[in-house]
């Protein structure tokens, strides 16, 4: 991989990842037209780390807020004392954590066939209609005035196995997400909040099961994995911005048209 394709790829990275046009999509399609059948775990390792920084910086001050009020809280658990109520930074941990488990139950399902399913373009082509189909029905239906307070255990949970079958190339994770999100009746802002805080555990989990195959000497340019986190970083963060943007303005429908023609080329290629 030359340093060109990495920043490209780590582009089409940060991008995607964000934007609900599934980056696994785009990245099975980008490798094949490169001829990299996938890249080395240590560069699909070091992009997803870039991602990660950029929604640790965009929420900063909801994740540093979180884990204050965990460690508080643990701290009180620790010490027998009477924790109090739960803060609404208590509860939206325990959502996320709700949230996590049906991801990493289906992503660990998933991940035996992983070589299969993103060596397929044709899987790609049904997934990214099915990813606008998801979309487009957001019409009309992101107009509820709800607030966090509604995102109970079974709603994190609901959005958590939208987030799992992401793991599908193809079916976006923010898409899938913010759409579940919306349909169950959490408002623009807090369904697209409550998506990307949901995929700091996902990208993370994501990094360190690829991080475990990775062999002690690997032939890729330190130089390449570094231009292509650098641009996932700086690309995600630009991207992340402009969704949360959409979302809060109704238009997350508008990428389906997007995911249906690019998948439907895709299709009628893959005859």
């Amino acid at each position: 991989m030359t340093i060109l394709q990495a920043v490209i790829l780590g582009i089409i990275q940060g991008l995607t990842e964000f934007l609900p046009v599934s980056s696994s999509g785009h990245l099975v399609i980008f490798q094949d037209l490169f001829h990299l059948r996938r890249p080395e775990l240590i560069f699909d390792v070091a992009v997803h780390i870039g991602t990660l920084v950029a929604v640790w910086i965009y929420f900063y001050k909801d994740i540093s807020a979180i884990i204050k009020a965990v460690v508080k809280w643990g701290y009180s658990l620790i010490r027998r004392a009477d924790p109090g109520p739960a803060t609404p930074e208590i509860r939206l941990a325990a959502m996320i954590a709700a949230g996590s488990v049906p991801t990493a139950v289906i992503g660990l399902a998933f991940h035996g066939i992983a070589d299969i399913l993103f060596s397929s373009v044709l899987v790609v082509g049904f997934a990214l209609v099915a990813t606008g189909l998801w979309m487009w029905f957001t019409r009309g239906r992101d107009r509820t005035q709800g607030d966090l307070s509604r995102l109970n255990t079974v709603r994190a949970f609901l959005i958590g196995i939208a987030q799992g079958i992401a793991v599908i190339p193809g079916i976006s994770r923010s898409g899938a997400t913010i759409a579940t999100g919306l349909y169950l009746g959490l408002d623009r802002e807090k369904a697209a909040r409550y998506s990307f805080l949901l995929s700091i555990p996902a990208i993370a989990g994501a990094a360190l099961l690829s991080f475990a195959g990775i062999p002690a000497a690997g032939s890729a340019k330190m130089s390449a994995v570094l231009a292509g986190s650098t641009a996932a970083a700086l690309v995600g963060y630009a991207a992340l911005w402009l969704l949360v943007y959409l979302v809060k303005r109704g238009r997350l429908f508008i990428f389906a048209p997007y995911c249906w023609i690019l998948g439907g080329i895709i299709l009628m290629l893959s005859r």
